[in-house]
């Protein structure tokens, strides 16, 4: 088994496919982390198990590695679970009562129950292995055994503590809209460095995962330790550092103007936070944090589409007569899912109104939407639709009948951004008119996929109706109320598939995942920016999940001018889709695309389901070079661009990864044989040359 305990030495070792996680209980009652790393045992680690002292400011200096830490006592490091009890007691002294291992569908969980030395209180951390891919799924959950409330003031999913480091660095990304999931670095000194989002959703300032090594880990090469937390709405993941050289990473849901009452009888459980551990550097930790998502994490096996999107073909300015005449392009192409946006309901004819009248405009299609899905079906594709449900418009018939339904203050503006208002969607009424309206949607049209749009940050929280004193639950019960909308769509309409979108890069993260079977990573679809922001999205996020779409040149974003070739590469590195004006578009341009979205059909097995290697990073050589490999090794596909040739310097060779030694490889485009030995350890020259240059190459084994 993957779990075991030591009951001599008490301590609990988590045993993975390459690693050990280890941590006991001391003589002072306190779960103290010991070990997290190469494989070892519980004996190894037995020594490590006892209660530190320095001096009197700094006694119980074993807390600062605490496995969970409960404030209260001799603790001062950032907290996993604070509260604050009907007396006004804010301390926690929790004792160990027990443990359970289980094993369920083949996967053992390990559940820790402590409670409360005098206040009715349970706590029960769990932790789910994984044992192939080298992770540990966290969480906790709080039961109130008594019969007054109890004020939950911060509530923590898990505190990785990292081994001792000659250095410590931090990788993160941060970002903001058009430039989303960009790689940050910072080597960690005494104190706290915090990345959050306080906006209601993930955000796209900062993405919800770390992480942690020494300074020296390379892509291929090196120790490092993350973790992903799966939550969308406000988080907060600190990483401390002591001046002891403790570091812990400590992440949850976010405790900014943040509380959650639990009631006699309640449970809270938070959110899952999965860590990890590899001596493969970087691009192994990708890859391990990939299949669990596909093995694990995402609702939908089934391939992601090619799909075409109208919005920038027509904006507001959606008719069937248009549509029908872009999904007969479209269909030429070889697209394999229409989507219409933004614009085909209610009189939203511009982003001032009409959000939240969820009826086909009849001016625009008055036949019905069927008349247009009809159409689509009979070219040969599935066709898809754009929703944002969780906001208004002030001027529309839902608001002017429901104008408490927002998030407000009395006696405060309703600010708004993009000229709309963020529902209440926890509020009964608006989570059944929310259901409602989408299961009529569903019901009566032949609907394949749902593009679910947010484009609002949250502010004024404020919910009528709501007691006084659980206004602060508003953050998390926003959240709550999403997933089980998600959840009961996803039940009533299995064969529907969904993309996460909120204004390009933010809720996005391993919580939304459960439902969502892609993401739309950013607005900035020119297709060179977009490098930047794919390898970013690619250390924790799979390709499968990352939208990318062809979209004109010059690029609206910039002015940029990019080939064909160019754009379809790029956004060929995840989930293809198209979102040109094809009515600009010539039939050279057509026949282009449709070999270059036949080729996409052929690979897309390697993109959305390989082992993806990133060879070579942009901002270090002024090349990109992405790899995709099957799981066998035999087959691959290599992307690889240029951005400037500068004073005639050659390329570097670049060595491929993920082959089989002794197997000879061929290379569509290339004469001659090579060893997978020669391919991985003298590599190849590329031809590419000039400015924004590009290729893709096919490598199989030779038959």
């Amino acid at each position: 088994m993957s779990i075991q305990y030591d009951k001599e030495l008490k301590i609990f070792s988590i045993q993975m496919q390459k690693s050990s996680y280890v941590f006991g209980l001391n003589e002072r009652g306190t779960l103290q982390h010991l070990y997290w790393g190469d494989p070892v045992i519980a004996q190894d680690c037995a020594s490590m198990l006892h209660s530190k002292f320095h001096s009197s400011f700094d006694a119980g200096v074993e807390r600062e590695v605490e496995e969970y830490s409960f404030w209260g006592g001799l603790t001062y490091i950032e907290p996993c679970l604070k509260v604050r009890w009907d007396d006004h007691v804010r301390d926690l002294h929790v004792m160990y009562v027990d443990h359970q291992i289980m094993e369920k569908d083949g996967t053992v969980t390990l559940r820790i129950t402590f409670k409360d030395k005098a206040y009715p209180l349970q706590v029960q951390l769990y932790y789910s292995v994984i044992p192939e891919y080298d992770l540990i799924e966290r969480y906790v959950e709080i039961c109130n055994t008594g019969t007054q409330e109890v004020i939950l003031e911060s509530m923590q999913s898990a505190a990785w503590t990292m081994p001792h480091l000659q250095d410590y660095r931090l990788t993160h990304v941060t970002g903001k809209w058009a430039g989303e999931f960009q790689l940050r670095e910072t080597l960690l000194s005494e104190g706290k460095k915090v990345l959050e989002s306080r906006r209601g959703f993930t955000d796209s300032h900062a993405n919800p995962w770390f992480v942690i090594d020494d300074g020296q880990a390379t892509e291929d090469y090196g120790k490092v330790w993350f973790g992903a937390l799966a939550w969308s709405g406000n988080w907060k993941i600190t990483t401390e550092k002591t001046v002891f050289n403790h570091v812990q990473v400590t992440g949850g849901i976010h405790d900014f103007d943040s509380e959650w009452i639990l009631g006699p009888g309640e449970h809270f459980k938070t959110p899952v936070f999965t860590g990890g551990y590899t001596a493969g550097g970087f691009g192994e930790m990708s890859r391990h944090l990939h299949h669990y998502q596909y093995d694990y994490i995402l609702p939908c096996k089934e391939e992601r589409k090619v799909l075409y999107n109208s919005w920038e073909a027509t904006y507001f300015d959606v008719n069937a007569k248009d549509q029908m005449a872009l999904a007969e392009k479209a269909a030429k192409m070889g697209v394999e899912l229409f989507v219409i946006d933004d614009g085909w309901f209610g009189q939203r004819n511009h982003d001032r109104a009409g959000l939240g009248d969820w009826s086909t405009n009849p001016e625009k299609f008055p036949n019905g939407l069927n008349e247009l899905i009809h159409k689509v079906h009979d070219l040969g594709m599935e066709f898809g639709i754009w929703v944002e449900p969780e906001a208004v418009n002030p001027d529309s018939d839902l608001y002017r009948q429901h104008p408490d339904w927002v998030y407000h203050f009395p006696n405060r503006d309703r600010t708004e951004l993009r000229n709309q208002l963020v529902l209440n969607i926890s509020k009964p009424e608006v989570k059944s008119f929310i259901l409602e309206f989408m299961s009529d949607l569903l019901g009566n049209h032949h609907i394949k996929f749902i593009k679910w749009d947010m484009n609002r940050t949250i502010t004024e929280p404020g919910m009528k109706d709501h007691p006084l004193h659980r206004q602060k639950e508003i953050w998390i019960r926003h959240v709550q109320s999403l997933y089980e909308i998600w959840a009961e769509l996803r039940r009533r309409f299995p064969h529907v598939e969904f993309e996460t979108c909120a204004g390009g890069g933010s809720r996005i993260d391993l919580g939304i995942f459960q439902y969502a079977d892609q993401a739309w990573p950013s607005d900035n679809t020119d297709a060179f920016d977009r490098l930047s922001i794919q390898e970013g999205f690619s250390y924790v996020y799979a390709p499968k999940m990352m939208t990318c779409w062809v979209t004109e040149s010059p690029s609206g974003m910039n002015r940029r001018a990019l080939s064909l070739q160019y754009r379809f590469h790029s956004a060929m590195m995840g989930a293809l889709g198209v979102g040109a004006n094809l009515n600009e578009w010539s039939e050279e341009q057509i026949e282009q695309s449709a070999e270059f979205i036949q080729l996409y059909k052929q690979i897309r097995p390697l993109v959305q389901y390989g082992k993806q290697y990133r060879l070579q990073a942009l901002r270090k050589k002024g090349v990109t070079a992405v790899q995709y490999v099957n799981m066998s090794g035999e087959e691959s596909v290599l992307f690889a661009f240029l951005q400037s040739q500068r004073l005639g310097e050659p390329l570097p060779r670049l060595r491929l990864q993920g082959l089989q030694q002794d197997k000879l490889y061929i290379i569509d485009q290339l004469p001659g044989v090579w060893s997978g030995r020669a391919l991985m350890n003298i590599g190849i020259e590329l031809p590419l040359r000039g400015d924004f240059d590009s290729l893709v190459y096919r490598v199989k084994v030779k038959e």
